[in-house]
């Protein structure tokens, strides 16, 4: 089938490879150069890097709304449109631009989890399984008709960075699938449930606020959410900290400290305090210095046993809970 692909951040990239390695990719589209790094050079997406090595034709228009990408689209020749992390909502001219119209790939078993950053809340909320799934892109955010889903287990120890590499292949996989369906006429939509949906916003900064009040499952659960981006952050000495590798334990001894509290520090990490059980996070990475084990950071007296960590301040944006 001759497709246009649309996508930006490396989670994309899987599913673009296997296009170009199964059907006729006419156009890709995706997200303006950037600036990143400490250098604040202009930084071009993944999927336009992978889309040169494919010798793909590219394209990078700034915005939706303005005709150019539909009236790419509609000259490309493409059958149907894939979208896969874009970035930008597509208004209906888009939509309609091509023949089979537009498809998409999200991170989450839908309707659950519609919208920027599914993967990662669905860890920082616990969830015991997420997924992919393949819908028909309609003018809502995650509304459209789903065509087919696949589901895995979130390991209990697993960031979202993780997470998402390891659905990345399966989205593609599953893509594929889904199109062979569409082109063979077997595709068999349904239609979400509006009232089982629930709304995964994109990260700020402030979402990797720790508050050691909560209990440990949740404060581990986010550690390991807001990893890599934005990353888990506590307050140690007038310092900010971030922390990485976290778990959640029950504290048979039942001591009760203030949250937040170190009460020990071994080659397994160190032993926090929550408002209940305790969390132990393993990896540890001050202001300006590389990651570290948290034992490696306590030989250097950089924490012990004792220490006291807390919620940096951050009053504009104060961190989310559990989204409903």
């Amino acid at each position: 089938m001759r497709v246009a692909f649309m996508g930006s951040p490396d989670f994309a990239v899987p599913c673009l490879r296997a296009l170009a390695g199964a059907h006729e990719v006419k156009l890709v589209v995706s997200q303006p150069d950037k600036p990143a790094g400490r250098g604040i050079q202009l930084t071009a997406p993944a999927v336009k890097l992978a889309a040169e090595e494919l010798g793909l034709p590219v394209i990078q228009p700034k915005s939706a709304k303005t005709g150019e990408l539909r009236d790419a689209l509609a000259g490309s020749g493409a059958e149907l449109a894939v979208v896969v992390a874009y970035g930008k909502i597509l208004p209906r001219a888009v939509l309609e631009a091509v023949p089979r119209g537009c498809i998409n790939v999200h991170a989450s078993i839908l309707p659950k989890y519609r919208g920027a950053a599914p993967v990662q809340w669905a860890v920082i909320n616990g969830e015991a399984e997420t997924g992919v799934a393949i819908m028909q892109l309609d003018e809502g955010m995650d509304t459209g008709p789903v065509l087919l889903e696949r589901r895995v287990a979130i390991d209990p120890e697993e960031t979202s960075g993780e997470l998402l590499a390891r659905l990345a292949p399966i989205g593609a996989a599953a893509l594929l699938e889904a199109i062979e369906e569409i082109s063979a006429g077997t595709a068999r939509p349904r239609s979400q449930d509006p009232a089982a949906a629930s709304h995964a916003p994109m990260l700020t900064k402030a979402d990797g606020t720790i508050d050691f009040s909560a209990p440990a499952a949740a404060v581990a659960a986010r550690i390991r959410g807001v990893d890599p981006w934005p990353g888990a952050q506590a307050s140690h000495r007038g310092q900010i900290i971030k922390l990485f590798r976290a778990r959640a334990e029950d504290d048979p001894t039942g001591n009760i400290s203030l949250p937040g509290h170190v009460l020990a520090i071994d080659p397994a990490g160190m032993r926090v305090a929550t408002g209940q059980g305790v969390v132990v996070i393993r990896d540890i990475q001050a202001a300006g210095r590389k990651r570290m084990t948290v034992a490696q950071f306590a030989a250097g007296r950089g924490i012990a046993i004792g220490d006291q960590l807390g919620n940096p301040e951050m009053p504009r944006n104060p961190p989310r809970g559990v989204i409903p």
